[in-house]
């Protein structure tokens, strides 16, 4: 076959990659309870991720030594056709950084990376809000905004591997300036940050609220707020739902999904952000038909979206090298 190691789909390691935690876990076949788990701080302002990650790789490694694949989630930019980290704001010291072809070199085995909003989406298409789905778009709204789409049953990943970067689409190139740099993407409107900067905005122009002029303010601030009726909240969180809407009206446009998963902090907050997003979609979506039979949901994996995704995405490439061998 070539490539032997894959025929029995046996344990496979999952690693996710975040700017607060790395974690790893092993997987033994479809279960998704893993066999071991392991977590360290990412101290990633601190020389020595690469190895703190190889560590905490091998306190999960199986005794009998045998991995038919690690697959991992990452914040991007990166290039899953290469494995390469282009540049993440979070791990300074990687940039350009060949994470997948070293781990590789290191372990010897197949080495599958992608980006964590990718993968959390592939994740809940696979096992969670959107299993049964065959056209998929996912969008976790935290700090930033990142998304997934699944078409046809395949992960959308693009020519350079950077596609579905939904949080830096452009709403209004006049508007505020986004965490990347440049000027009115979606993210720079519904993200966490984005409702804090508004509100904040607002408070020095005068406007009366129960928050304070605190540049430790934050979303969850903000939301307590909105739910004890304060008028500046509520209109931070509904002119974020209005622009999120606007986006995800562009995104049916653009994938005509059947399903639209939620994930993320700020998404947690229901009705405040979701009552004027649904009233701004239906308004900005150019035919009702995009609507039809559209589901609505919010993401089912919680924290473990980034170690089943990571997992999603080696089973499905082994699938598919499976095939090819055959």
């Amino acid at each position: 076959m070539g490539y032997g190691i894959i025929a029995r789909m046996g344990t496979i390691i999952a690693v996710d990659i975040g700017g607060t935690h790395l974690r790893a876990a092993a997987y033994e076949s479809d279960n998704l309870q893993p066999i071991q788990h392991q977590r360290v701080k990412t101290n990633a302002n601190q020389a020595g991720v690469y190895e703190r990650l190889i560590e905490v790789i091998e306190a999960v490694w199986p005794k009998d030594g045998i991995v038919d694949a690690i697959g991992a989630a990452s914040p991007g930019p990166l290039d899953p056709h290469t494995g390469y980290i282009l540049g993440t704001p979070n791990i300074q010291e990687w940039q350009n950084f060949p994470l997948a072809p070293k781990l590789l070199d290191y372990f010897k085995t197949p080495v599958f990376l992608d980006n964590d909003a990718n993968l959390a989406g592939l994740g809940e298409w696979k096992f969670g809000a959107g299993k049964g789905h065959h056209d998929v778009l996912y969008l976790t709204v935290s700090t930033g905004i990142g998304g997934g789409v699944i078409i046809e049953d395949r992960l959308l990943q693009g020519t350079h591997g950077l596609a579905a970067e939904l949080g830096h689409v452009i709403i209004d190139p006049n508007g505020p300036m986004c965490s990347c740099g440049f000027n009115g993407h979606l993210e720079a409107f519904s993200s966490g940050p984005a409702i804090v900067r508004y509100a904040l905005g607002e408070l020095e122009s005068g406007a009366r609220s129960s928050l304070k002029h605190d540049v430790n303010l934050t979303a969850r601030q903000v939301a307590e707020a909105a739910m004890q009726g304060d008028a500046l909240a509520i209109s931070a969180y509904q002119r974020a739902g209005e622009y999120l809407g606007i986006g995800v009206a562009s995104f049916l446009h653009t994938f005509d999904p059947s399903i639209v998963i939620f994930g993320g902090g700020v998404s947690r907050v229901g009705p405040l952000l979701f009552d004027s997003f649904h009233t701004s979609l239906r308004k900005h979506v150019f035919h009702p038909r995009y609507l039809e039979g559209l589901k609505i949901e919010m993401a089912a994996l919680g924290d473990d979206a980034g170690l089943l995704g990571a997992l999603a995405l080696a089973q499905v490439k082994l699938q598919s090298l499976k095939k090819e061998s055959v």
